[in-house]
Protein backbone atom coordinates (compact mmCIF):
# COMPACT_ATOMS: atom_id res chain seq x y z
CA UNK A 1 0.00 0.00 0.00
CA UNK A 2 2.69 2.32 1.03
CA UNK A 3 4.59 1.56 -2.54
CA UNK A 4 1.14 2.15 -4.36
CA UNK A 5 0.76 5.49 -2.37
CA UNK A 6 4.15 6.96 -3.40
CA UNK A 7 3.48 6.26 -6.86
CA UNK A 8 0.46 8.54 -7.53
CA UNK A 9 2.59 11.18 -5.17
CA UNK A 10 5.89 10.93 -6.98
CA UNK A 11 5.16 10.78 -10.70
CA UNK A 12 2.27 13.54 -10.39
CA UNK A 13 4.11 15.54 -13.06
CA UNK A 14 3.34 12.71 -15.23
CA UNK A 15 -0.19 13.81 -15.62
CA UNK A 16 -1.06 13.98 -19.18
CA UNK A 17 -3.00 17.44 -20.45
CA UNK A 18 -5.89 16.99 -23.18
CA UNK A 19 -5.54 15.82 -26.08
CA UNK A 20 -5.45 17.93 -29.13
CA UNK A 21 -9.05 16.45 -30.64
CA UNK A 22 -12.18 17.90 -32.23
CA UNK A 23 -14.35 16.02 -29.71
CA UNK A 24 -16.08 17.96 -27.76
CA UNK A 25 -15.19 17.70 -23.79
CA UNK A 26 -17.69 17.38 -21.32
CA UNK A 27 -17.64 18.37 -17.34
CA UNK A 28 -20.63 17.80 -15.29
CA UNK A 29 -23.30 18.82 -18.24
CA UNK A 30 -20.71 21.66 -19.71
CA UNK A 31 -19.45 21.69 -22.98
CA UNK A 32 -16.12 22.78 -24.14
CA UNK A 33 -14.08 22.90 -26.56
CA UNK A 34 -10.08 21.90 -26.13
CA UNK A 35 -8.53 24.61 -29.00
CA UNK A 36 -11.18 27.63 -27.96
CA UNK A 37 -11.78 26.69 -23.74
CA UNK A 38 -8.73 24.81 -22.27
CA UNK A 39 -8.15 27.64 -19.64
CA UNK A 40 -12.08 26.92 -18.88
CA UNK A 41 -12.00 23.11 -18.76
CA UNK A 42 -9.07 23.32 -16.03
CA UNK A 43 -10.76 26.12 -14.20
CA UNK A 44 -13.63 23.83 -13.62
CA UNK A 45 -12.06 21.10 -13.04
CA UNK A 46 -9.89 22.66 -10.43
CA UNK A 47 -12.86 24.16 -8.70
CA UNK A 48 -14.18 20.93 -7.78
CA UNK A 49 -13.46 19.85 -4.10
CA UNK A 50 -11.15 16.97 -4.48
CA UNK A 51 -10.76 14.96 -1.33
CA UNK A 52 -8.10 12.25 -1.21
CA UNK A 53 -6.25 10.14 1.37
CA UNK A 54 -5.14 12.16 4.42
CA UNK A 55 -3.05 11.03 7.34
CA UNK A 56 -2.62 12.29 10.54
CA UNK A 57 -6.23 13.39 11.81
CA UNK A 58 -7.87 12.60 14.99
CA UNK A 59 -8.61 9.02 15.22
CA UNK A 60 -11.94 7.52 14.07
CA UNK A 61 -13.75 6.56 16.77
CA UNK A 62 -11.36 8.05 19.40
CA UNK A 63 -8.91 4.57 18.80
CA UNK A 64 -9.31 4.07 15.53
CA UNK A 65 -7.18 4.86 12.50
CA UNK A 66 -5.47 8.30 11.87
CA UNK A 67 -5.35 7.95 8.29
CA UNK A 68 -7.50 6.38 5.15
CA UNK A 69 -4.58 5.41 2.95
CA UNK A 70 -5.40 2.02 1.58
CA UNK A 71 -8.66 1.93 2.34
CA UNK A 72 -10.86 5.19 1.91
CA UNK A 73 -10.42 5.34 -1.73
CA UNK A 74 -14.66 5.07 -2.55
CA UNK A 75 -15.21 7.10 0.88
CA UNK A 76 -13.85 9.93 -0.52
CA UNK A 77 -15.67 9.35 -3.41
CA UNK A 78 -18.67 9.53 -1.90
CA UNK A 79 -17.44 13.22 -0.51
CA UNK A 80 -16.26 14.26 -3.97
CA UNK A 81 -19.84 13.70 -5.47
CA UNK A 82 -21.92 15.25 -2.52
CA UNK A 83 -20.05 17.89 -2.01
CA UNK A 84 -20.94 18.60 -5.90
CA UNK A 85 -24.30 18.67 -4.67
CA UNK A 86 -23.50 20.43 -2.09
CA UNK A 87 -21.38 23.55 -4.05
CA UNK A 88 -24.58 23.46 -6.49
CA UNK A 89 -27.20 23.89 -3.93
CA UNK A 90 -25.69 26.65 -2.19
CA UNK A 91 -22.83 28.21 -4.73
CA UNK A 92 -24.39 27.33 -8.04
CA UNK A 93 -22.81 25.50 -10.80
CA UNK A 94 -21.58 28.51 -12.42
CA UNK A 95 -18.99 29.26 -9.01
CA UNK A 96 -15.48 28.67 -9.77
CA UNK A 97 -12.46 28.60 -7.22
CA UNK A 98 -9.51 30.80 -7.94
CA UNK A 99 -6.54 30.26 -6.27
CA UNK A 100 -5.73 33.13 -3.70
CA UNK A 101 -8.86 34.64 -4.56
CA UNK A 102 -11.24 35.29 -1.15
CA UNK A 103 -13.65 32.75 -1.12
CA UNK A 104 -17.48 33.71 0.00
CA UNK A 105 -18.56 32.40 3.70
CA UNK A 106 -20.76 29.52 1.72
CA UNK A 107 -18.08 28.01 0.61
CA UNK A 108 -16.21 27.41 3.47
CA UNK A 109 -19.45 26.31 5.19
CA UNK A 110 -19.49 23.80 2.00
CA UNK A 111 -15.85 22.51 2.89
CA UNK A 112 -15.96 22.27 6.59
CA UNK A 113 -18.96 19.78 6.05
CA UNK A 114 -16.38 16.95 4.92
CA UNK A 115 -13.07 17.99 6.86
CA UNK A 116 -11.59 15.43 8.73
CA UNK A 117 -12.96 15.51 12.58
CA UNK A 118 -16.02 14.13 14.13
CA UNK A 119 -18.00 17.00 14.01
CA UNK A 120 -18.47 17.40 10.44
CA UNK A 121 -21.43 16.44 8.48
CA UNK A 122 -19.77 14.02 5.95
CA UNK A 123 -16.17 13.57 7.65
CA UNK A 124 -14.32 10.12 6.65
CA UNK A 125 -15.16 10.01 10.58
CA UNK A 126 -18.90 9.98 10.33
CA UNK A 127 -19.12 7.59 7.23
CA UNK A 128 -16.54 5.37 8.57
CA UNK A 129 -18.59 4.73 11.87
CA UNK A 130 -21.96 5.23 10.56
CA UNK A 131 -21.43 2.41 7.61
CA UNK A 132 -20.89 0.53 10.68
CA UNK A 133 -24.99 -0.06 10.40
CA UNK A 134 -24.33 -0.98 6.93
CA UNK A 135 -22.08 -3.96 8.01
CA UNK A 136 -18.62 -2.32 6.93
CA UNK A 137 -16.19 -2.37 9.87
CA UNK A 138 -13.95 0.84 10.02
CA UNK A 139 -10.66 0.64 7.67
CA UNK A 140 -12.98 -1.42 5.11
CA UNK A 141 -13.32 -0.56 1.81
CA UNK A 142 -16.99 0.74 0.41
CA UNK A 143 -18.46 0.17 -2.73
CA UNK A 144 -20.44 2.42 -3.84
CA UNK A 145 -23.97 1.73 -2.84
CA UNK A 146 -22.82 1.40 -0.11
CA UNK A 147 -21.21 4.93 0.15
CA UNK A 148 -24.73 6.08 -1.10
CA UNK A 149 -26.71 4.36 1.95
CA UNK A 150 -24.06 5.67 3.99
CA UNK A 151 -24.45 9.41 3.23
CA UNK A 152 -27.95 8.97 2.74
CA UNK A 153 -28.38 8.71 6.49
CA UNK A 154 -25.90 11.65 6.69
CA UNK A 155 -27.73 14.02 4.99
CA UNK A 156 -30.26 13.85 7.72
CA UNK A 157 -28.46 15.48 9.75
CA UNK A 158 -27.58 18.30 7.82
CA UNK A 159 -30.41 20.76 7.97
CA UNK A 160 -28.55 23.47 6.86
CA UNK A 161 -28.48 21.74 3.47
CA UNK A 162 -31.65 20.57 4.02
CA UNK A 163 -31.34 18.11 1.06
CA UNK A 164 -33.93 15.12 -0.12
CA UNK A 165 -31.45 12.35 -0.94
CA UNK A 166 -33.20 9.11 -2.98
CA UNK A 167 -31.17 5.93 -4.28
CA UNK A 168 -32.80 4.04 -6.97
CA UNK A 169 -32.43 0.46 -6.29
CA UNK A 170 -34.03 -2.26 -8.40
CA UNK A 171 -32.06 -0.11 -11.51
CA UNK A 172 -35.15 1.80 -11.59
CA UNK A 173 -36.31 5.68 -10.68
CA UNK A 174 -39.52 6.10 -9.50
CA UNK A 175 -40.82 9.40 -9.88
CA UNK A 176 -43.71 9.39 -7.69
CA UNK A 177 -41.28 8.35 -4.86
CA UNK A 178 -39.35 11.33 -5.24
CA UNK A 179 -41.85 13.46 -6.02
CA UNK A 180 -43.33 12.48 -2.73
CA UNK A 181 -40.00 12.74 -0.80
CA UNK A 182 -39.35 16.69 -2.44
CA UNK A 183 -42.89 17.74 -1.53
CA UNK A 184 -42.43 16.79 2.24
CA UNK A 185 -42.19 20.54 2.89
CA UNK A 186 -45.03 22.64 3.51
CA UNK A 187 -45.67 26.42 3.98
CA UNK A 188 -46.05 27.39 7.19
CA UNK A 189 -49.98 27.91 8.21
CA UNK A 190 -49.04 31.15 9.64
CA UNK A 191 -46.61 33.37 10.85
CA UNK A 192 -46.60 32.43 14.26
CA UNK A 193 -45.46 28.80 12.82
CA UNK A 194 -42.43 29.89 11.52
CA UNK A 195 -39.26 32.21 13.15
CA UNK A 196 -39.17 35.37 11.43
CA UNK A 197 -36.94 35.53 8.28
CA UNK A 198 -34.98 38.64 10.75
CA UNK A 199 -34.87 36.32 13.61
CA UNK A 200 -31.04 35.68 15.04
CA UNK A 201 -31.58 31.95 15.09
CA UNK A 202 -28.61 29.45 13.31
CA UNK A 203 -29.62 25.78 12.11
CA UNK A 204 -26.34 23.53 13.47
CA UNK A 205 -24.44 26.80 13.21
CA UNK A 206 -25.15 27.84 10.34
CA UNK A 207 -27.16 30.88 9.18
CA UNK A 208 -30.79 30.44 8.93
CA UNK A 209 -31.98 32.01 6.06
CA UNK A 210 -31.27 28.36 4.29
CA UNK A 211 -33.66 27.05 7.08
CA UNK A 212 -36.43 29.46 6.87
CA UNK A 213 -36.53 29.45 2.87
CA UNK A 214 -36.52 25.85 2.48
CA UNK A 215 -39.25 25.54 4.65
CA UNK A 216 -41.39 28.15 3.18
CA UNK A 217 -40.43 25.71 -0.17
CA UNK A 218 -42.72 22.67 -1.58
CA UNK A 219 -39.49 21.46 -3.35
CA UNK A 220 -36.29 20.09 -1.27
CA UNK A 221 -33.57 20.10 -3.50
CA UNK A 222 -32.80 16.67 -5.01
CA UNK A 223 -29.80 14.22 -4.74
CA UNK A 224 -30.27 11.21 -6.68
CA UNK A 225 -27.76 8.29 -6.62
CA UNK A 226 -28.70 5.27 -8.98
CA UNK A 227 -26.27 2.09 -7.79
CA UNK A 228 -25.78 0.31 -11.41
CA UNK A 229 -23.48 -3.18 -12.48
CA UNK A 230 -23.56 -2.36 -16.09
CA UNK A 231 -21.76 -6.31 -16.93
CA UNK A 232 -20.62 -9.40 -14.71
CA UNK A 233 -17.15 -8.93 -14.86
CA UNK A 234 -16.30 -5.54 -17.30
CA UNK A 235 -18.63 -2.88 -18.80
CA UNK A 236 -21.34 -3.72 -21.41
CA UNK A 237 -20.43 -1.88 -24.40
CA UNK A 238 -24.31 -1.28 -24.58
CA UNK A 239 -23.92 0.92 -21.73
CA UNK A 240 -21.53 3.42 -23.04
CA UNK A 241 -23.57 5.79 -24.84
CA UNK A 242 -26.41 6.23 -22.08
CA UNK A 243 -23.48 6.85 -19.90
CA UNK A 244 -21.77 9.31 -21.97
CA UNK A 245 -25.55 11.32 -22.13
CA UNK A 246 -25.63 11.38 -18.18
CA UNK A 247 -22.07 13.61 -18.21
CA UNK A 248 -24.09 15.88 -20.71
CA UNK A 249 -26.86 16.46 -18.52
CA UNK A 250 -26.91 19.70 -16.45
CA UNK A 251 -28.35 17.47 -13.63
CA UNK A 252 -25.33 15.58 -13.36
CA UNK A 253 -22.70 15.11 -10.17
CA UNK A 254 -20.81 12.50 -11.71
CA UNK A 255 -20.02 8.65 -11.34
CA UNK A 256 -18.11 7.18 -8.69
CA UNK A 257 -17.15 3.80 -9.39
CA UNK A 258 -13.30 2.83 -10.69
CA UNK A 259 -11.29 -0.28 -10.92
CA UNK A 260 -11.96 -3.48 -8.48
CA UNK A 261 -10.64 -1.84 -5.00
CA UNK A 262 -9.57 1.21 -6.79
CA UNK A 263 -12.03 3.69 -6.73
CA UNK A 264 -12.43 7.48 -9.06
CA UNK A 265 -14.50 10.87 -8.76
CA UNK A 266 -16.01 10.34 -12.84
CA UNK A 267 -16.61 14.41 -13.72
CA UNK A 268 -16.97 13.95 -17.45
CA UNK A 269 -15.53 12.50 -20.85
CA UNK A 270 -14.00 12.90 -23.81
CA UNK A 271 -14.16 10.62 -26.88
CA UNK A 272 -13.84 6.91 -25.36
CA UNK A 273 -11.82 8.36 -22.37
CA UNK A 274 -13.29 9.56 -18.61
CA UNK A 275 -11.94 12.12 -16.74
CA UNK A 276 -11.43 11.43 -12.94
CA UNK A 277 -10.64 13.12 -9.92
CA UNK A 278 -8.31 10.48 -8.11
CA UNK A 279 -8.39 10.22 -4.64
CA UNK A 280 -5.13 8.18 -4.43
CA UNK A 281 -2.63 10.73 -3.02
CA UNK A 282 -1.81 10.61 0.47
CA UNK A 283 -1.88 14.32 1.95
CA UNK A 284 -1.60 15.71 5.67
CA UNK A 285 -4.72 16.38 7.38
CA UNK A 286 -5.46 20.12 7.72
CA UNK A 287 -6.24 22.19 10.41
CA UNK A 288 -7.60 26.26 10.73
CA UNK A 289 -4.63 28.35 11.26
CA UNK A 290 -4.34 30.67 13.81
CA UNK A 291 -7.09 33.50 12.48
CA UNK A 292 -9.43 30.41 11.91
CA UNK A 293 -9.32 29.93 8.49
CA UNK A 294 -9.06 26.73 6.34
CA UNK A 295 -6.26 26.59 4.28
CA UNK A 296 -8.23 25.38 0.84
CA UNK A 297 -5.62 24.89 -1.94
CA UNK A 298 -5.07 20.59 -0.74
CA UNK A 299 -9.08 20.67 -2.14
CA UNK A 300 -8.57 21.50 -5.34
CA UNK A 301 -6.72 19.34 -8.16
CA UNK A 302 -4.82 21.76 -9.57
CA UNK A 303 -2.80 19.90 -12.50
CA UNK A 304 -4.61 18.16 -15.50
CA UNK A 305 -7.55 15.70 -14.21
CA UNK A 306 -6.80 11.46 -15.21
CA UNK A 307 -8.20 10.08 -17.86
CA UNK A 308 -9.07 6.34 -18.58
CA UNK A 309 -10.75 4.53 -21.13
CA UNK A 310 -14.53 3.76 -21.04
CA UNK A 311 -14.34 0.22 -21.67
CA UNK A 312 -11.52 -0.07 -18.69
CA UNK A 313 -14.31 1.17 -15.76
CA UNK A 314 -15.74 -1.80 -13.43
CA UNK A 315 -19.34 -2.55 -14.15
CA UNK A 316 -20.09 -1.39 -10.46
CA UNK A 317 -20.93 2.72 -10.36
CA UNK A 318 -23.05 5.11 -9.06
CA UNK A 319 -24.50 7.51 -11.32
CA UNK A 320 -25.27 10.80 -9.13
CA UNK A 321 -27.63 14.10 -10.13
CA UNK A 322 -29.21 16.86 -8.59
CA UNK A 323 -32.08 18.78 -8.93
CA UNK A 324 -32.78 21.61 -6.99
CA UNK A 325 -36.12 22.59 -8.70
CA UNK A 326 -38.95 20.79 -9.37
CA UNK A 327 -38.70 21.66 -12.71
CA UNK A 328 -34.95 20.56 -12.79
CA UNK A 329 -36.53 16.75 -11.98
CA UNK A 330 -39.32 17.47 -14.52
CA UNK A 331 -36.40 18.35 -17.22
CA UNK A 332 -34.21 15.37 -16.26
CA UNK A 333 -37.04 13.06 -16.65
CA UNK A 334 -37.81 14.13 -20.03
CA UNK A 335 -33.91 13.84 -21.08
CA UNK A 336 -34.27 9.78 -19.86
CA UNK A 337 -37.06 9.20 -21.32
CA UNK A 338 -35.50 10.60 -24.87
CA UNK A 339 -32.17 8.58 -23.96
CA UNK A 340 -34.50 5.87 -24.79
CA UNK A 341 -34.85 6.76 -28.23
CA UNK A 342 -30.72 6.94 -28.91
CA UNK A 343 -30.30 4.58 -31.75
CA UNK A 344 -27.57 2.39 -30.20
CA UNK A 345 -27.70 3.02 -26.55
CA UNK A 346 -28.98 0.60 -24.31
CA UNK A 347 -30.85 2.18 -21.13
CA UNK A 348 -28.61 1.96 -17.72
CA UNK A 349 -31.98 2.22 -15.66
CA UNK A 350 -36.00 2.55 -15.94
CA UNK A 351 -37.75 5.14 -15.39
CA UNK A 352 -40.97 4.71 -14.10
CA UNK A 353 -44.52 6.75 -12.92
CA UNK A 354 -45.34 4.73 -10.01
CA UNK A 355 -43.52 1.66 -8.02
CA UNK A 356 -44.20 -1.74 -9.78
CA UNK A 357 -46.28 -3.72 -7.08
CA UNK A 358 -43.72 -6.68 -6.67
CA UNK A 359 -41.11 -4.36 -5.25
CA UNK A 360 -40.02 -3.48 -2.08
CA UNK A 361 -39.74 -0.23 -0.60
CA UNK A 362 -36.50 1.20 -1.24
CA UNK A 363 -36.34 3.38 1.81
CA UNK A 364 -36.32 -0.04 4.25
CA UNK A 365 -34.45 -2.78 2.20
CA UNK A 366 -31.27 -4.26 4.17
CA UNK A 367 -29.32 -2.44 1.43
CA UNK A 368 -26.22 -4.94 2.37
CA UNK A 369 -27.41 -8.13 0.88
CA UNK A 370 -26.35 -10.96 3.25
CA UNK A 371 -29.00 -13.86 2.50
CA UNK A 372 -27.25 -16.89 1.00
CA UNK A 373 -28.25 -16.28 -2.19
CA UNK A 374 -26.48 -13.05 -2.78
CA UNK A 375 -23.27 -14.80 -0.73
CA UNK A 376 -23.73 -17.72 -3.31
CA UNK A 377 -23.85 -15.81 -6.33
CA UNK A 378 -20.84 -13.26 -4.98
CA UNK A 379 -18.91 -16.57 -4.39
CA UNK A 380 -20.18 -17.89 -8.45
CA UNK A 381 -18.85 -14.50 -9.96
CA UNK A 382 -15.94 -14.46 -7.93
CA UNK A 383 -15.47 -10.74 -8.08
CA UNK A 384 -12.37 -8.86 -5.66
CA UNK A 385 -15.08 -6.29 -5.82
CA UNK A 386 -16.22 -5.90 -2.23
CA UNK A 387 -19.20 -3.86 -3.51
CA UNK A 388 -20.50 -6.66 -6.11
CA UNK A 389 -23.77 -5.75 -4.47
CA UNK A 390 -26.30 -8.10 -6.42
CA UNK A 391 -29.12 -5.21 -7.47
CA UNK A 392 -31.75 -7.80 -8.17
CA UNK A 393 -32.61 -11.35 -6.65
Amino acid sequence: LFLATLTYDTLRFEYEDFPETKEPVWILGRKYSVFTEKEEILLDVTSRLWFTYRKNFPAIGGTGPTSDTGWGCMLRCGQMIFAQALVCRHLGRDWRWIKGKRQMDNYFNVLNAFIDKKDSYYSIHQIAQMGVGEGKSIGQWYGPNTVAQVLKKLATFDTWSSLAVHIAMDNTVVMEEIRRLCQSNFPCAGAAACPSVESDILYNGYPEEAGVRDRLSLWKPLVLLIPLRLGLTEINEAYIETLKHCFMMPQSLGVIGGKPNSAHYFIGYVGEELIYLDPHTTQPAVEPNDSSCLPDESFHCQHPPCRMSIAELDPSIAVGFFCNTEEDFNNWCQQIKKLSLVRGALPMFELVERQPSHFSNPDVLNLTPDSSDADRLERFFDSEDEDFEILSL
